[in-house]
């Protein structure tokens, strides 16, 4: 019995080597229709505009020094030396629960090109039966069964057995390319996902500095409003006390009161923002907002240079272009399944196996049997079906030529509109600082007449009102001036490049 299944074993290893072999052989002969991938050119610019540049004594320009891209490598948030903030994207990097549903798109999709690859493999099956079957108590014909046959008189009642093993070979040879381009297909779908987890996280790890910037923004301004506040309550009391002696006047005092509580109002409200900025990096990191909180701390980061490189360097830095580039690529792929429709379709069946009326012979080599025979089909009419779905991925390649197109203008308008930000709001916070400068200046001169009795209260009041807002100016400036670099590194592609994107081997490993 042993040596049987031994020889069972053996042939059904000959079937599936034999089909595999002649897979191998019909695969290296076949061809690939449809049209061969090349990626769209891009008009690049030489420089970006927006760089920033230096004038010297003789009024030529330069660019200053660029700093090492390797300040962009890896975690690019490290640039702003904020032990806090590289706390908050560590957890992010493992929390976010918008990264995981984009990490477990981006596994289906690898699953997806795995599955195509099956198609390159013979199907076999297997389909184990018994049968036991008796005739009639008024039949008088024999019962025949393979290996046998048993006769049985009238009026007597006679059963059988039938144990079948019966096991299926089918396989099509790839011999236009359809299930090979079925594969690209899925593989640069799986890259496309690759691409999106990369963009989904710079994406997220950006909102998270940003929200952290806009926090300790608004713990300053919570800092200056206190400080103002402080300053407002002792001009009151100096105003309430030369109001005792007869120096001051009524609205004086009424005026010192109003510029209290309104400074008093505006820092309540201050309130909202910083709450909602705090709620919003919960959400990012994972936690809930409820149990989440972080100490007022005011804003002393300074802005770090970021290396912009050159422009064409975006095609290679940026995820978003990555997917638009693969998402072309995909489309194409699909052009040449389609194409594939076109010509004649070969199939090759083997079956075989072992049936026998006996258990004990069912792996007899006599109780074998098969048969072998390949098939050819193909569409002689179908009313224009294939040439529409042929036009119709045509004009969908051509779409994502525009898509990909678009993604790279869209790079270099928002690299440009944030280097712009950058040198503008480097020299406006710089005249800031000269119109706080004038500001206390004149707040310092008013309340020196006002303390001698030269001017009245509304002197200081007005001087007092208008360097508060400067303050408020230049805080506000320093914000928008940290938050726009943040923006100008992701539009950078926050130190990524193209070279991260797993190749198609890789993402047709199921690890």
């Amino acid at each position: 019995m042993k040596n049987k299944r031994v020889a069972w074993t053996r042939s059904v290893a000959h079937i599936v080597s034999g089909a595999t072999a002649l897979a191998g052989l019909m695969l290296a002969q076949g061809c690939t229709v449809g049209p061969a991938y090349v990626r769209p050119s891009v008009a690049t610019p030489a420089a970006f505009k927006e760089a920033p540049v230096a004038v010297a004594p003789d009024g030529s320009t330069w660019a200053p020094a660029k700093p090492q891209d390797a300040a962009l490598r890896g975690p690019w948030w490290k640039i702003y030396q904020e032990p806090e903030l590289d706390a908050l994207e560590d957890e992010l990097n493992s929390s976010n629960q918008n990264i995981a549903q984009a990490y477990q798109n981006y596994m289906a999709a690898k699953a997806q090109v795995v599955a195509a690859r099956a198609s390159y493999a013979p199907t076999v099956t297997a389909q184990p039966a018994y049968t036991r079957s008796g005739s009639s108590l008024g039949s008088s014909a024999g019962a025949t069964s393979l290996g046998g046959t048993t006769t049985s008189l009238a009026g007597r009642r006679t059963t059988s057995n039938d144990f079948n093993f019966p096991l299926d070979v089918s396989w099509e040879p790839d011999l236009w390319g359809r299930i090979r381009n079925t594969v690209k297909e899925s593989a640069n779908a799986a890259q496309v996902s690759a691409a999106d987890l990369a963009n989904e996280k710079l994406s997220e790890q950006a909102s998270l500095a940003q929200d952290y910037f806009e926090l300790r923004g608004q713990d300053e301004l919570i800092a200056l409003n206190d400080r103002t506040i402080d300053a407002y309550r002792k001009n009151l009391q100096l105003t309430q006390v030369l109001g005792t002696t007869g120096i001051n006047s009524a609205q004086s005092v009424a005026q010192a009161q109003l510029n209290l509580k309104t400074a008093e109002a505006s820092a309540t409200n201050l309130g909202i923002a910083r709450a909602q900025y705090e709620h919003a990096i919960a959400l990012l990191i994972g936690q809930p907002a409820s149990s989440f909180s972080l100490r007022a701390q005011p804003l002393t980061t300074a802005v770090p240079v970021i290396p912009a490189g050159v422009p064409s360097e975006l095609l290679q830095r940026r995820p978003d272009i990555a997917a638009a580039e693969r998402t072309m690529s995909e489309a194409n792929a699909l052009i040449g399944v389609e194409t594939a429709a076109f010509y004649p379709t070969i199939s090759i069946s083997l079956s075989g196996g072992f049936e026998s009326p006996t258990l004990a012979n069912w792996f007899a080599w006599p109780a074998r049997f098969f048969s072998l025979g390949p098939s050819a089909s193909e569409t002689l009419f179908d009313g224009g079906l294939r040439t529409a779905t042929v036009a119709q991925y045509k004009a969908q390649y051509d779409g994502d030529v525009a898509a990909y197109r678009q993604a790279v203008l869209t790079a270099f308008q928002q690299t440009e509109d944030y280097l712009a930000a950058q040198r503008i709001l480097a020299m406006q916070i710089e005249q800031q600082r000269d119109v706080v400068t004038a500001a206390q200046h004149y707040y310092d001169l008013a309340a020196v007449r006002y303390r001698t009795g030269v001017d009245t209260y509304l002197n200081v009041y007005v001087a007092q009102t208008a360097l508060f807002s400067d303050q408020q100016s230049i805080v506000t400036l320093r914000v928008q001036q940290i938050t726009s670099s943040v923006q100008l590194i992701e539009a950078l592609g926050g130190g990524w490049d193209a070279n991260q994107l797993p190749s198609e081997k890789d993402v047709a490993s199921t690890r």
